[in-house]
């Protein structure tokens, strides 16, 4: 099976339409979200988004040695953790993927939060780190110096960010000398971010969907009483009988619609199955989509309470609602 692409506009590469996650959720093994990368390449995917904090690379890696695909014909996204930014740093981690994944390349690398913080596997929403730190643009200018030295050194293709908000966005397009191409940020139906997309969208740089489907088995500190389910808003349910499919599937048409790469995680063969099969056919219609704006509650599900740093009032903190960025001076002056 030949996967559409998109092409990047600054590189003429090609990225396939639909990816995998490979997010464990505190609760798939590094073994068994191999064999569903397996699986997923055997269905056909090529696209397969991986992390090292997700302490499943090793495993990935052995899959891709040996599952007999051209080099060529793969997508491998990976991504720097919180507690690795600054310079050395970010490139020892990356160099670190490459070895783990077995590759000489790596097509795009992120900057998995835009922020240094550090939290253990499994702990739960009371979890804070002593060393988190706001986000402040000098430093994370450090690290993204980093990241375009390994494009230099050829080492990544193309670069990114993830969990970035507008006001930090125009902050780094203004600083950097290599463009971020990418944008990894949480995106389904009832959480559409329409203004952020819209701009990165203008900027020319192409968004991809974390927890397209609405992440039902997200670790439960990402859990909130007020959370809404994707999968059950009455408007994704209507859609879905109408094209006779299962919700999910509207959720990534959605996405496809909107020009968002979603990247779904499932280990079973059914799901990864499902998940391609609704992007390759029976899209929505232009009114689907327009009556589909009306599912979006602003329900943000993965809302970074584990990255609050000393001082900061809650997870709003991290997201620039009001389109400035919080930094107590005393941050900013090294006092921390």
């Amino acid at each position: 099976m030949q996967l559409p692409t998109r092409t990047i506009e600054s590189t003429k590469a090609e990225i396939p339409i639909i990816g995998v996650g490979t997010f464990g959720s505190d609760h798939i093994s590094s073994s068994e979200m191999a064999e569903a990368v397996r699986t997923a390449l055997r269905l056909g995917y090529r696209n397969i988004d991986c992390a090292s904090v997700y302490n499943n690379e090793k495993e990935i890696g052995e899959v891709l040695a040996s599952c007999g695909i051209k080099r060529e014909e793969l997508w491998i996204t990976s991504k720097v953790w919180n507690d690795s930014h600054g310079k050395d740093n970010v490139i020892a981690s990356a160099k670190q993927s490459l070895k783990d994944l077995q590759l000489d390349y790596l097509d795009l690398y992120l900057v998995h939060w835009p922020f240094p913080n550090f939290h253990p596997p499994h702990c739960d929403v009371t979890s804070r780190s002593p060393d988190a730190r706001p986000y402040i643009h000098e430093e994370f200018m450090e690290t993204w110096s980093a990241m375009e030295e390994l494009v230099n050194m050829g080492l990544v293709r193309h670069i990114g960010t993830s969990n970035m908000t507008k006001a930090k966005m125009e902050l780094l397009l203004s600083s950097c000398n290599i463009r971020p191409a990418f944008n990894e940020m949480e995106l389904h139906p009832c959480f559409q971010q329409p203004e952020l997309l819209s701009y990165i969208k203008q900027e020319g740089i192409i968004p991809i969907g974390y927890s397209p489907l609405g992440s039902p088995n997200r670790p439960e500190r990402d859990t909130t009483p007020e959370d809404v389910i994707d999968m059950q808003h009455p408007l994704v349910v209507e859609i879905a009988k109408r094209h006779n499919c299962h919700p999910a599937a509207i959720c990534l048409k959605w996405a496809q619609a909107n020009g968002i790469i979603p990247i779904p995680l499932s280990t079973k063969e059914r799901n990864l199955r499902s998940n391609l099969e609704s992007v390759l056919s029976d899209p929505l219609t232009e009114e689907e989509v327009r009556n589909l704006k009306e599912a979006d509650c602003n329900n943000r599900l993965i809302k970074g309470q584990v990255f609050l740093w000393e001082g900061a009032d809650s997870w709003h903190d991290l997201w620039d609602e009001d389109g400035t960025i919080p930094c107590p001076e005393r941050y900013r002056q090294g006092e921390n």
